[in-house]
């Protein structure tokens, strides 16, 4: 009979390719046709009520109940115009994923197809059975979800989906939109009156954000065998291959010929969407690939991140793949993390960090540059706990992705640049002089775009004319992150304004009055700059000589959301209220929690179920080579040495599991998540799974590779 892994490879070696066909030679031409976008719109409303759409988009302003009706009567004539027959506030609790509940258009006592104002607008979820941090009890179910015009109405699946906040009965923010809408707004505030010291003209400015996804994509037999990918999402036993990346021939490699065809379609998906995929390629592990659309305005381009990861997973099952979004799915080979590259674009058409033969503009660069440095260095452990989880604990700094460490890495030209402004801002500014030259800002249009080196071991790089923030995890809501990220900057700009103003009320000119002010902030946020290999242990020395930290683990960064100074800078900008900060806190140490709790239950059922019943008999089979050795009067200390060892392993997989079991037991009674989170970490993750990986590693050396009840990761990482 053959073994489950023998059935795995079986299937996977008989699969066949599945043909892919896009619905138009050029893109341009099903681009966005499954959404209800500006270009719809204004097909189908009347021009008043656009423009009331238009306004709602860009000023935030309210939509009233006729609009509203009017909106919802034309996307109910498009959807069904497409077969859609059902609709659903598509939101993002935080779970980490999307969330639906589909109600179909058609009303029997109408006998007819409705789609009401107020159903488009508004509907009301089960706010006590998302993760709530202690905000909603049970017994207090109600929430709201309501509908975010600023983002576009599209068709899933024969499904009309509409983008939604996720708040509780009583207001509190239950979702990654909420706040990150009003992130939106606070970095918009800050950035806009900092802009006008420079233009007048500008009158709002938006975060922009291009999200590159890394993911692994394996066969979906080998996936169904392993119940710890099933259940964990990464393998807690495994061998790690002979052949891994140590080539380095899969890094931008042909890519094979089903995963092609599975990116084709999904990326077909995506563009229907209006998702701008543009980019696709093997990345440096065996297995391991990488997508990445252009940037869009930071609200969209969360929530297609989001929407992409959904079409991924549903387009893969056609093509009888998995997709792992798990930061480290296997030991041994790179994890995956999602680059986050963002930058602030004003309604003038500037981006603000794409430093320009302006030097007016040039200022104004370096001001917004400092002000994101200082925002990091002030703030890096916020930062640090928004990338916080389980799944990223394994990559963080493990030699293939940024440390745990924070840094910022500008390149030389740009730190140059810096040094000499700090070091020489004092210059005595004479009439006639170019203050510019003189204080070596007319370096800045030498380093356009490609003048700055690329920092793969840095978490938060400069790379011309965005920031990259390249430590989120492959699978984490980036809408996290990335509102802290607004909020820090727009705090520190909101401080910068207030320094610079006190220059110019000491009698200072105001171009002198700012660079006073950056040079200041270049000084007090110097220890953060890094440009050497964030890897190296040299590294983790001189950050700790500078003061930075190193918060290694997710309960360990997580405590700085109850500190008071958080919660303080959440609510100075409106974000989010103490009670929404605690429970986030709450919500993050029980997801740490369980997702080792999960990988604890798994790893004992396969140690106990499947490995050592599988040790057991083998050793059998040695007893009777050693008895048969015996009876010819032939040496048989081997044989009996051989049982001996697996039995020695068998036993300290069964009491490190029982251990472990006990330790789960003792820790659940903790009443602080904090302390039940880094007793998980402590007692269950690093006192237990090492050893239990270590006895069951012994086993595998000496148990035959062909009874072994596990598919091997070394047998999942090369696809056809």
């Amino acid at each position: 009979m053959a073994t489950l892994r023998q059935q795995a490879l079986a299937m996977v070696q008989a699969r066949q390719r599945v043909p892919v066909i896009p619905p138009a030679s050029k893109i341009s031409d099903f681009f966005g046709t499954n959404v209800f976008g500006t270009s719809q719109m204004k097909q189908s409303l009347a021009p008043s009520v656009f423009k009331k759409v238009m306004e709602a988009i860009d000023r935030g302003s309210k939509i009233d109940s006729a609009t509203a009706e009017e909106i919802a009567s034309a996307v109910k004539t498009w959807a069904m115009s497409k077969g859609v027959t059902h609709y659903t506030h598509w939101f993002q609790p935080l779970t980490g994923s999307t969330a639906e509940k589909h109600d179909s258009f058609f009303d029997m006592y109408a006998g007819m197809e409705k789609f009401k104002g107020s159903a488009l607008v508004q509907q009301e979820p089960d706010a006590s059975s998302f993760p709530n941090g202690g905000i909603r009890s049970t017994f207090e179910a109600r929430g709201y979800t309501a509908w975010d015009p600023s983002s576009p109405i599209f068709i899933l699946e024969k499904t009309l989906c509409i983008p939604t906040i996720f708040v509780s009965y009583t207001g509190e923010a239950l979702d990654y939109k909420t706040p990150l809408l009003k992130s939106i707004e606070a970095i918009n505030e800050a950035s806009v009156a900092v802009c006008q010291l420079f233009d007048r003209n500008v009158r709002k400015v938006t975060p922009s954000l291009g999200v590159e996804q890394e993911y692994f994509v394996i066969d979906k037999a080998l996936y169904a065998a392993r119940p710890d990918l099933v259940m964990a999402g990464r393998s807690v036993f495994g061998h790690i291959p002979a052949r891994g990346q140590q080539l380095e021939d899969h890094y931008f490699g042909s890519i094979p010929t089903r995963v092609k065809d599975f990116m084709m379609e999904f990326e077909i998906e995506a563009l229907k969407l209006g998702i701008p995929v543009m980019t696709r390629h093997n990345e440096v592990a065996p297995g391991q690939f990488e997508v990445a659309p252009i940037f869009e305005e930071i609200n969209k381009a969360t929530d297609h991140n989001q929407l992409l990861m959904d079409v991924m997973d549903k387009v893969a099952e056609k093509h009888s793949l998995k997709v792992l979004f798990h930061e480290k799915p296997f030991a041994g080979v790179n994890g995956s993390g999602k680059h986050n590259n963002w930058s602030l674009i004003t309604d003038t058409g500037i981006n603000l960090f794409q430093p320009s033969n302006s030097a007016r503009e040039n200022l104004q660069f370096l001001t917004f540059l400092v002000a994101t440095i200082k925002a990091v260095y002030d703030n890096a452990d916020l930062l640090r706990a928004s990338i916080a989880s389980a799944g990223n604990d394994f990559r963080l700094g493990a030699n293939e992705a940024p440390p745990a460490i924070i840094s910022v890495f500008l390149g030389a030209t740009l730190s140059e640049l810096l040094d000499e402004l700090e070091k020489n801002g004092n210059v005595k500014i004479e009439k006639g002089d170019n203050m510019y030259m003189k204080l070596g800002i007319s370096k800045i249009p030498e380093i356009i775009l490609d003048n700055t080196d690329r920092n793969r071991t840095s978490p938060f790089a400069f790379t011309g004319n965005k920031f990259e923030f390249r430590a989120v995890g492959s699978q984490a809501n980036v809408g996290g992150p990335m509102t802290t990220l607004n909020v820090i900057v727009a705090d520190v700009l909101k401080q910068m304004l207030k320094d610079i103003d006190k220059e110019m009320n000491g009698g200072k000119e105001k171009k002198i009055a700012i660079v006073n002010v950056l040079r200041k902030y270049i000084k007090d946020s110097k220890k953060i700059r890094f440009e050497g290999d964030g890897y190296s242990e040299e590294w983790a020395k001189e950050a700790e000589k500078r003061g930075l930290s190193n918060l290694k683990s997710t309960p360990e960064a997580l405590d700085v959301y109850e500190k008071k100074a958080t919660k303080e800078l959440f609510e100075r900008h409106n974000v989010l209220n103490h009670i929404e900060v605690h429970a986030r806190h709450e919500i993050m140490l029980e997801d740490f929690v369980k997702k080792v709790q999960i990988e604890s239950r798994v790893m004992g059922d396969l140690a106990l179920n499947h490995i050592i019943p599988t040790a057991i008999l083998y050793q059998n089979k040695l007893i009777e080579n050693a008895n048969g050795l015996k009876g010819l009067g032939l040496d048989h200390s081997a044989a009996v040495e051989t049982i001996k060892d697996v039995s020695r392993h068998i036993e300290s997989v069964k009491s490190n599991v029982s251990a472990m079991v006990e330790a789960r037991k003792r820790l659940n009674k903790e009443e602080s998540a904090s302390k039940r989170a880094k007793g998980y970490q402590k007692e269950v993750k690093e006192a237990y799974f090492d050893k239990i990986r270590y006895a069951v590693d012994k086993l595998e050396l000496l148990v035959e590779d062909e009874s072994w009840p596990l598919v091997k990761y070394r047998e999942m990482l090369f696809i056809r």
